[in-house]
Order: C-alpha cells, then sequence, then structure tokens
C-alpha cells in the first residue's frame, strides 16, 4: 500500500463530489440498488474513490440481493481497516480505505465461501477500473 493520505476537510470537499464526500468523510449511505455499481458485471478493479487505493477484484463481486456491491475478499488486508460501529442501534463493523480513511461500508458474517464474509459497500466510495483487452 502507498503512503497514507491526510487532508484538510476543505481539501477533501475539493476533491470529491459532494455525495462522494458525504459518504466517504461524514460516513454516509446510498440509498439501496441505487449505487452505480450494484449491477456492475465487468472485470476489472474497484478502487477507492478518495484515493485511488486498490480495494477489491470483480472476480470477489457478488450478487448479495442487499442493494449495495458485496465482495467477499478485499484485495489485500492492508487495502481496507475496519473499526467497530455501534450507530443506528446495533454492532456492525464499518470499513474504511486503509490509506485515506474514507468511510466504503460495513463487513458482515454472512457471505459466501471461501471467507464467508460480505463487504457491503457504497458505489459512492469507489472508481471501477475495468481490464484491459
Amino acid at each position: 500500500m502507498a503512503e497514507k493520505i491526510v487532508k484538510t476537510d476543505a481539501e477533501w470537499r475539493r476533491a470529491l463530489t459532494p455525495e462522494q464526500y458525504q459518504i466517504l468523510r461524514l460516513k454516509g449511505t446510498e440509498p439501496p440498488f441505487s449505487g452505480e455499481y450494484c449491477d456492475e458485471k465487468s472485470s476489472g478493479d474497484y478502487v477507492c474513490a478518495g484515493c485511488g487505493e486498490a480495494l477489491f477484484a470483480s472476480d470477489t463481486k457478488f450478487d448479495s440481493r442487499s442493494g449495495w456491491p458485496s465482495f467477499w475478499r478485499p484485495v489485500a488486508a492492508e487495502s481496507v481497516a475496519e473499526v467497530a460501529d455501534t450507530s443506528h442501534g446495533m454492532r456492525r463493523v464499518e470499513v474504511h480505505c486503509g490509506r485515506c480513511d474514507g468511510h466504503l461500508g460495513h463487513v458482515f458474517e454472512d457471505g459466501p465461501e471461501p471467507t464467508g464474509l460480505r463487504y457491503c459497500i457504497n458505489s459512492a466510495s469507489l472508481d471501477f477500473k475495468p481490464t484491459e483487452k
């Protein structure tokens, strides 16, 4: 992983769209089934919309029917960081970009094998880089 990225709030506001800022910096979420990558099936890599860090590969994406892009594994353990989240009256595990600390979504233990994990990620926190043919 590349060096950590630290920016001021004003720098993040200039670098991101309003939706990206709301999700990546303020821990927001997009409505289910509304995200650009929910139904994406092309081969490629999903990178952080905030810093470009590689996060997930298309071959780990699956249809969880949750309304958000879901993956069973990040590209590398250090690509994401996990933090306990007790907001909204429940206990969840929040997922951040390992490089810029941008909020991505949450991880749950109800995914497919081989990991049994479901990384439920906001499309607005991602950019998709298709595999070149």
